[in-house]
């Protein structure tokens, strides 16, 4: 049937050529995109150790004479897909009569029979449906175009127009997606790949399955002898010989970042103009492997979430490795540089560094009970713990690895929302808030600005500004650019530690004590996050030389389900990422700067422990701020009962 579909199209054709009929051919300028530039090349992108990543190329689709189209790419393209072309007057029914045979031959449709003028009459103006009506409208409209095009203008049209797969339409962005080059650098070698690619572009591009490349390859260069254009001596030395694509990108997520940050320094033109070759901080290893362990651990979870890692050497400001989702879309949203979420409890031990600023100690002991606050409208804020409960007087430290929300409130009471919000901002992040809610972690923040501001407690309070890109080479100009990053004191090294010492606790004892195995091994700190309802789950830990950051949750908030937690779901794909991320290092623990003492406290009053205490635990202080006295409890010296919670100020006018 499919056969005899040909046949009745080649007599309803014929008779139509004769008697006449109509088409709505549009009339338009042969070169329909701008001219291709000479010597236009892409820009390269690197690794911090050299490797090859990708290339970022411009968007606009570009026109390219035929003069500059080498003549065997022309030759190739004439000889695979209509031999004929300069014989017939758009149609060759020659051609589709010896196609309809062979159909019949074969039972299936195996051929076409549509020339070089109808693809391009398809590809411009008409769909790809197999139908009768279609392939009629098809041959009148290729026959009237004939009439209006010269034979070279309608093969530049072609070249110009037909797809070449991966996204490339036109000879100028093949010839750059597949070989870096312009057409007029094109080998005789590599024209003999690109011919082959129209009869399917999706299966015979350079970059598809290697055999079945060299098979379509064959055959090009196998029927550019039949018709004549290439001789058999050539065509040995064709065969003998191979040319090699340029490997497609890797790392589209951090390859869109860059895109970003050269725009913001060349502006949008730069691609157009091409030319840089880029080396950026990412590592690449580790950047593949951040991609597939976020793709592979989120899609178990359901395939409807979505997950964002990013990775940040502490020291320098680096941005190792960025994922924005499980899967990458071309312009797609990266969750992980874009996305503003509430960070929940991810946000505390800013506050609790806040506080130690002001001279509270990790032994400070702090009550849960229930407090009300104002918030203007007649109505009072309660805070609440995660669970509902009240847990009575605790250490800070304590209060910090569980997680406990109402201390949290009660901290950032007492030093000021000012001083919290400061000591973000020397962090690098900038919180808006005023009210007692941002405790909880209430104002959006993207991962990427998260992890930034984890990163002085791992490096003794030094800020590093981020980059993501180490240096420029403009091949043009001969020229380098170095991208140099500053530093500055964002919080005290006692602070730093005394911070560090308080979040190792939530990875042994706390709300990621999951992670204690992993702990044990490589010297971790880190804090859980959890919004309300279960929208969001956080996780950013560190070691001393590398900040890492996981968020999972869902593009439009809803709730994950209970049990959908920081601690549950975010925390194991952070440790599957830094156990092979940390592979074959060594486990260095953080340094304890000389301005911290340990003492032996009592963990229920956190006074000097007496031998006679049955518990007693190692607590770092700024020194000067450690007890004096001995726990009375014990045998001790009396002292003075420690009050449940710090003086409170006056509740703020509004919570919202």
């Amino acid at each position: 049937m499919q056969s005899s579909l040909f046949q009745c199209w080649a007599i309803t054709f014929t008779c139509l050529a004769v008697f006449g009929g109509s088409s709505a051919l549009a009339q338009e300028p042969i070169a329909a995109y701008p001219i291709l530039p000479t010597g236009y090349h892409s820009i390269k992108v690197f690794d911090s150790q050299s490797r090859f990543v990708g290339r970022l190329l411009p968007e606009k689709r570009y026109w390219v004479s035929i003069d500059r189209i080498p003549l065997f790419l022309q030759k190739a393209i004439v000889a695979v897909e209509d031999a004929r072309f300069y014989e017939h007057g758009g149609v060759d029914l020659r051609g589709i009569a010896r196609a309809a045979v062979k159909n019949v031959v074969r039972g299936r449709l195996a051929e076409g029979g549509s020339t070089i003028t109808q693809q391009l009459i398809k590809n411009k103006y008409l769909s790809s449906e197999k139908t009768l009506d279609r392939k009629v409208n098809e041959g009148l409209m290729a026959l009237e175009f004939e009439k209006k095009y010269t034979k070279k203008q309608i093969l530049e049209m072609y070249l110009n127009e037909i797809y070449y797969g991966n996204g490339a339409w036109g000879i100028a962005q093949a010839a750059r997606i597949y070989f870096d080059k312009s057409p007029e650098e094109l080998t005789d070698i590599e024209c003999s790949f690109l011919a082959g690619i129209p009869k399917n572009p999706g299966r015979y591009n350079p970059l598809g399955k290697p055999a079945d490349v060299a098979r379509r390859r064959s055959i090009v260069l196998q029927r550019m002898v039949d018709v004549g254009v290439l001789s058999s001596s050539q065509l040995r030395q064709q065969i003998s010989h191979t040319a090699a694509p340029v490997p497609p990108n890797r790392a589209p997520w951090y390859l869109g970042l860059v895109q970003s940050k050269l725009v913001e320094r060349y502006g949008p033109a730069v691609f157009e103009q091409g030319g840089l070759e880029v080396t950026t901080a990412m590592d690449l290893g580790l950047q593949l492997k951040a991609e597939q362990i976020v793709h592979d651990s989120v899609v178990k979870l359901s395939p409807q979430l979505q997950g964002a890692l990013v990775a940040l050497e502490p020291a320098t400001g680096n941005l190792l490795a960025a994922v924005g989702g499980t899967s990458y879309v071309k312009g797609g949203f990266n969750r992980a540089l874009q996305a503003k979420r509430q960070p929940g409890s991810a946000i505390k031990p800013l506050i609790y560094a806040a506080a130690l600023e002001q001279g509270v100690t990790a032994a400070s002991l702090w009550n849960d009970a229930a407090v009300s606050y104002p918030q203007g409208n007649g109505e009072n804020w309660t805070p609440r713990n995660y669970d509902g409960k009240a847990h009575g007087t605790m250490t800070l430290r304590q209060a910090l690895a569980s997680s406990n929300n109402v201390i949290a409130v009660k901290l950032l009471e007492t030093i000021g929302i000012p001083a919290f919000t400061e000591l973000a901002a020397k962090n690098g992040l900038a919180l808006h808030g005023n009210n007692l809610s941002l405790a909880l972690g209430t104002e959006e923040v993207t991962l990427h600005d998260l992890v930034l501001a984890y990163a002085p407690f791992a490096t003794g309070g030094v800020r590093t500004e981020p980059r993501s890109i180490l240096r420029i080479y403009e091949t043009y100009r001969k020229n380098w650019f170095e991208n140099t990053t500053g530093s500055s004191q964002a919080l005290s090294p006692a602070n730093a530690f005394i911070t560090t010492s308080m979040l190792k606790d939530v990875l042994t004892s706390g709300t990621a004590k999951g992670l204690k195995t992993f702990s044990q091994k490589y010297p971790a700190a880190g804090k859980t996050g959890t919004t309300n309802d279960y929208h969001d789950a956080w996780f950013v830990g560190y070691t001393p030389h590398l900040v890492t950051g996981v968020w999972v949750g869902h593009d439009q908030p809803r709730s994950g389900g209970k049990g959908f937690t920081g601690g549950a779901v975010a925390a194991p794909i952070w440790e599957r990422f830094m156990r092979q991320a940390l592979a074959g290092k060594p486990a260095d623990d953080f340094t304890r700067p000389d301005s911290v003492v340990s003492v032996s406290v009592d963990p229920v009053n956190a006074l000097l422990a007496t031998p006679a205490c049955p518990a007693k635990r190692e607590e770092f202080f700024v020194s000067g701020t450690e007890p004096d006295d001995y726990c009375p409890m014990h045998g001790g010296e009396p002292a003075a009962a420690p009050a449940a919670t710090p003086p409170a100020p006056p509740a703020p006018a509004s919570i919202p």
